[in-house]
């Protein structure tokens, strides 16, 4: 990093200019991401679901249910002439390619298809299609041709998963211009707060587009090669600019703390001041941002799309936003110099003015953060419990949580699949679910018993022969209530348990069986999920620090602090507090993906802000051997810049709270109140409180593996400074 930092120093202009060309280049092929990435994502194709939906769709594709068109009139009735014409004129405009099959009550006198008023009647559509995407475009084909005509005087609303989709993807792109809409202006207005001068405050906000641009670029090149979803367009921009602050808060205060060493302006002390800060804070940062990638890169092992896309695209923020403040941050540094601080604002000149006066540094070890650390480590056990137990009660909700998929309760208020669902729900005799069994085998009479044994389980209502196709059978079975609602998910266990015909083959699909294997798919996984996530953090931290006890610290403070913000959030969105004052409707239950989004992310801005920490106490450490003094030093010099990241990052956060998507607005919920207590409970109290009780075993490691650290460890001393190699690590066995 010494000789990076020399590289893009001696070299600004022309690092620039390729930076320049690259972002260009980046900028114009990444904004075709929006139409490259895909819808959904939430299904694990290995699942029994996924397998009775092929087989659906290879055996029985015109009794698929991709649609439920309700017609419905004021004055007339089903049985009055001009409501059927209506009805046909509009199903007979629709194009032959995209609709492959349509259910009416007209054609099959059916009960279920018809209100109990008389004045509505839904109508099945089928649509052609192997897949989702397939399915989708068929969808977009027909959206316009199926509404009724005005002349007729129907209203028409249409419902299904399709339509669901379309309208998330409309909400996505208009939660995406809010959220950047309000946050952007605050973020830069306390930007110009929190670092004192107009051209300081603009460094965030540059590497912050970079970092969402260039994302942009490398999902693009990534949905070449698999589904991305586009929900992954949300986590580019919050983890793009959020990282974007923490980096350029740190690069530049360490810039600045490094110019302010020398007197003059000159070239040769700039061209220094960057390569000290390279070596120093730049090693952080890209220490920083290889931990928060590997964190992310654990959603990977999910099975479904929607997971991996998220991890595709945070991966490609954090890594882009890395690279931007390791080339482009450094290259604008240099050339700018001590013009850096130009448009100064009046409290940035009064507190260096102070310090000039009274001869101290802007962080030295006796500032308030300094003195908070010091009285924290006055009294250590009584924090560290205190603390520990008020984190772990507010975290205890997320023990009584109930998981479940998306549906289009999802949706704020008013948009149309969600206003299509309440008049099915209003019309038709409340909430309806179905699961569609298909049965490989067996003869006829062996089929009809295995039907009759379905129509006995609890709560079925019924059970409809919908065809038959060689040895294969499609039963539908209905029952009263909402799809993710937990008593449809224990129906559909108990379905998987009726015993199959003999000799026959028995696959239980829908929608609610798709949100049971969607629960037992991200449960198996998450397992997989910690070991992957704690042997990366303990690798890369004690690469960090050299020691094996910090990680393990580490990763206990990040599990409290997390857990805390799961129990706000099932507080919130499971029981339904501050519902009105946030703007949602609780579906009560926890969309189940979104915990385990939020798990990867949190614990990567956890160990973000412990690695920012942790380097300047290692430096104190090496350079004094003092414990206490080296945590209460590291507090003073990154007291300030943790808790102004955080609060920036929170703004940022904060855009996204206010989605329309239910579990967006969660996600955005969730992770402001992690990273407000991470920031500022966690870093300011608990962690100087363990770090005084553990004394110098904070920085122990078994001699082997110390003997190597202290040969080819990441040391956060400048190559310049002395190192006091007196202070003793802990006797080995």
């Amino acid at each position: 990093m010494n000789r990076w930092g020399a590289f893009v120093a001696r070299r600004a202009r022309a690092v620039l200019a390729a930076a320049l060309v690259l972002v260009a280049l980046a900028a114009v092929y990444g904004f075709g991401v929006f139409g490259a990435l895909s819808d959904g994502g939430f299904e694990d194709r290995d699942a029994e679901s996924s397998r009775a939906l092929s087989a659906v769709l290879e055996s029985f594709p015109e009794s698929s249910a991709d649609l439920v068109v309700v017609y419905s009139s004021d004055d007339l009735t089903i049985a009055d002439p001009e409501f059927a014409a209506a009805v046909r004129d509009t199903l007979d405009g629709l194009a032959a390619g995209p609709v492959v099959n349509t259910v009416t009550w007209f054609d099959t006198q059916s009960p279920d298809l018809v209100s109990a008023d008389q004045h509505a009647t839904r109508v099945i559509v089928t649509l052609a299609g192997d897949d989702l995407e397939e399915k989708v475009a068929s969808y977009d084909a027909v959206r316009d041709d199926l509404d009724a005509s005005s002349s007729t005087g129907l209203e028409t609303h249409v419902a299904g998963q399709y339509v669901v989709f379309e309208d998330v993807n409309g909400q996505v792109s208009k939660d995406i211009a809010r959220a950047e809409s309000i946050s952007l202006p605050i973020v830069l207005l306390l930007s110009l707060v929190i670092f004192g001068s107009a051209i300081a405050s603009l460094m965030p906000t540059m590497v912050g587009l970079v970092a969402v641009v260039g994302a942009f670029a490398v999902v693009r090149l990534i949905t070449n090669l698999t589904d991305v979803s586009v929900f992954s367009i949300n986590v580019i921009t919050l983890l793009g600019m959020g990282l974007a602050i923490d980096y350029a808060l740190f690069v530049v205060n360490r810039f600045r703390e490094e110019l302010g060493k020398r007197p003059t302006s000159d070239r040769a002390d700039v061209v220094i001041a960057i390569e000290r800060t390279m070596a120093s804070a730049g090693r952080t940062v890209l220490f920083s941002g290889v931990i928060v990638a590997a964190a992310l890169s654990s959603l990977l092992v999910f099975k479904q799309p929607f997971l991996r896309s998220m991890g595709y695209g945070g991966m490609a923020a954090v890594l882009v936003a890395m690279a931007a403040s390791l080339t482009i941050l450094p290259a604008v540094l240099t050339l700018l110099g001590r013009r850096l601080e130009w448009g100064t604002m009046p409290w940035r000149r009064r507190r260096l003015a102070r310090a000039g006066a009274e001869g101290t540094d802007l962080d030295d070890g006796h500032g308030a953060w300094a003195r908070i650390a010091r009285s924290v480590m006055a009294r250590p056990v009584a924090y560290l419990v205190g603390i520990t137990a008020t984190l772990l009660l507010i975290g205890s909700p997320i023990l009584g949580a109930q998981w479940g998929s998306v549906d289009e309760r999802i949706l704020p208020e008013g948009s149309p699949s969600r206003v299509a669902s309440e008049v099915i729900a209003d019309e038709f005799g409340g909430d309806t679910s179905s699961a569609e069994v298909v049965v490989t085998g067996g003869s006829a009479t062996e089929v009809d018993q295995y039907a009759a044994d379905v129509a006995e389980v609890a709560d079925v209502i019924g059970v409809q022969p919908v065809g038959s196709d060689g040895d294969r059978t499609l039963l539908r079975v209905s029952w009263i209530g909402a799809g993710q609602s937990q008593t449809s998910q224990d129906l559909v266990k108990d379905l998987r348990e009726v015993p199959a015909p003999d000799g026959a083959t028995v696959l239980v699909g829908g929608p609610s069986a798709a949100t049971v294997d969607l629960v037992d798919s991200v449960f198996d996984r998450l397992p997989v999920m910690a070991l992957m996530v704690g042997v990366i953090m303990l690798v890369l931290l004690f690469l960090a620090f050299g020691s094996v006890v910090l990680p393990l610290k580490a990763i206990v403070m990040a599990i409290i602090s997390i857990a805390a913000s799961f129990g706000v959030v099932t507080w919130i969105f499971q029981d339904g507090h501050l519902s009105g004052l946030l703007g949602f409707d609780s579906p009560g239950y926890l969309d189940v993906t979104e915990p385990i989004l939020m798990l990867a992310i949190l614990f990567g801005l956890s160990m973000d802000y412990e690695v920012f920490l942790l380097s300047r106490v290692r430096e104190e450490w090496d350079r004094t051997g003092d414990n206490t003094a080296a945590v209460a030093i590291g507090m003073q010099r990154t007291g300030r810049i943790i808790t102004s990241a955080a609060l920036l990052l929170a703004v940022v956060i904060g855009g996204f709270a206010t989605s329309g998507i239910v579990f967006i607005k969660m996600i955005g919920v969730g992770m402001l109140v992690a990273v407000l207590l991470d920031a500022t409970v966690v870093r300011a109290l608990l962690v100087p409180a363990t770090m005084r009780l553990l004394g110098r075993a904070n920085w122990w490691a078994p001699a082997p593996l110390a003997r190597w650290w202290d040969r080819h460890g990441h040391h956060e001393t400048l190559a310049d400074e002395p190192v006091d190699n007196s202070r003793e690590r802990l006797p080995v066995g």
